[in-house]
C-alpha cells in the first residue's frame, strides 16, 4: 500500500486518549475540580494546535458521563476516521460536585459559571494545545448540560463559534414558575432577587432580549427527542428564534431523554461544530 494511503491508518494506530480523573484547583469554588478530556489520535505525535469542544454532562452524572455512557471516544474516533469531523480536543468538566449545575447560585455564594470562564477555560487552553479563539471553540451538552450550553453561548457569544444543546433544560418558562423552582432550595429569596436572576438564566428570555447585532454570532444546533419531557422549552426557544430571525438548526427526532438518544446525536454535533472550525 502506498505511504500516503497508510498515513490515516498510522495516525489512528497511535490512538486517541481519554483521561477522566484529572483535576485543577479552583480559588473561586475553594476546592479541586475534576474534568475529563479527549485528545485526538495524532495529538501525541503532532505539534499542531486543535479546535476544542466543551461537552457538558447532565444532572446526576459527572465528568465521566460522556466517557462511560456517551462513548465519546469511540464515536469521535469514528467520526474523525470517516471524515465527518475534524480532529479536535473535547473537554468535559464536572458540575456535580459541591453543588449541581453550571450557573452561579442565586445567592452568589457558589460561582460555577465564573469558575468556568475565569479559571477552567484559561487552564485548559494553557495546558493543552488548543486554538484559543472564538472560531475554533464550541460548546455542547445534554439536559442540564444543554441548559449550560444555552446559557454559556448566550452569555458569552464572543467566545463560541457553535453551540449544540441536546435535550436541554431551558429554565422555567415564566417568572411564577421561577419563583417556585428557586424557592425549593432558597425559601427566603426575595421576589426582587428572583426577578433579577430569572431572565439571565432562562434561554427564552435571553433569546427574546438578544440584540440584533448578535443574531448571527453563534451557529446553533438544537436537538430534542419527540418523547422527551423537556420538548416544550426547546420548542419555545425554537419558535422565539424563528420570530427573532436568529439562524439555527432545530431537530425533533424519535427518542426520549436517555443515553441512546444522546449517543445517536453526538456524531451530528461533531459534524456541525467541525463545519464551524473549517474554512470555506
Amino acid at each position: 500500500m502506498p505511504l500516503l494511503l497508510l498515513l490515516p491508518f498510522l495516525s489512528f494506530a497511535q490512538g486517541s486518549k481519554v483521561m477522566d480523573n484529572l483535576s485543577l484547583k479552583s480559588k473561586i469554588l475553594n476546592m479541586d475540580r475534576k474534568y475529563a478530556i479527549y485528545l485526538p489520535p495524532d495529538y501525541e505525535t503532532s505539534q499542531r494546535s486543535y479546535p476544542v469542544l466543551y461537552l457538558l454532562h447532565g444532572g446526576g452524572d459527572d465528568q465521566t458521563g460522556w466517557v462511560q455512557f456517551g462513548e465519546v471516544q469511540n464515536i469521535t474516533d469514528k467520526a474523525i476516521r470517516e471524515g465527518h469531523a475534524t480532529a479536535m480536543i473535547i473537554v468535559m468538566p464536572d458540575a456535580n460536585t459541591g453543588r449541581r449545575g453550571y450557573f452561579n447560585d442565586i445567592k452568589g455564594d457558589w460561582r460555577y459559571e465564573d469558575f468556568f470562564f475565569e479559571e477552567f477555560m484559561p487552564f485548559i487552553e494553557k495546558t493543552y494545545r488548543t486554538k484559543n479563539d472564538k472560531r475554533f471553540r464550541a460548546i455542547s451538552g445534554l439536559s442540564m448540560g444543554g441548559g449550560g450550553t444555552f446559557m454559556y453561548a448566550l452569555h458569552r457569544p464572543e467566545l463560541f463559534s457553535a453551540a449544540c444543546p441536546l435535550s436541554a433544560s431551558t429554565g422555567p418558562v415564566s417568572l411564577e414558575e421561577a419563583k417556585t423552582a428557586y424557592r425549593r432550595n432558597n425559601p427566603t429569596i426575595s421576589d426582587e432577587a428572583i426577578a433579577t436572576y430569572y431572565p439571565r438564566h432562562n434561554a427564552l428570555s435571553l433569546v427574546n432580549n438578544m440584540a440584533d447585532t448578535l443574531k448571527k454570532s453563534v451557529r446553533w444546533y438544537i436537538d430534542c427527542g419527540d418523547d422527551d419531557f423537556l420538548y416544550e422549552g426547546n420548542s419555545l426557544v425554537h419558535i422565539a428564534m424563528r420570530k427573532k430571525e436568529i439562524p439555527h438548526e432545530f431537530r425533533i427526532q424519535d427518542g426520549a431523554h436517555n443515553w441512546t438518544y444522546w449517543r445517536n446525536a453526538l456524531p451530528t454535533v461533531l459534524n456541525f461544530v467541525s463545519m464551524s472550525f473549517h474554512q470555506f
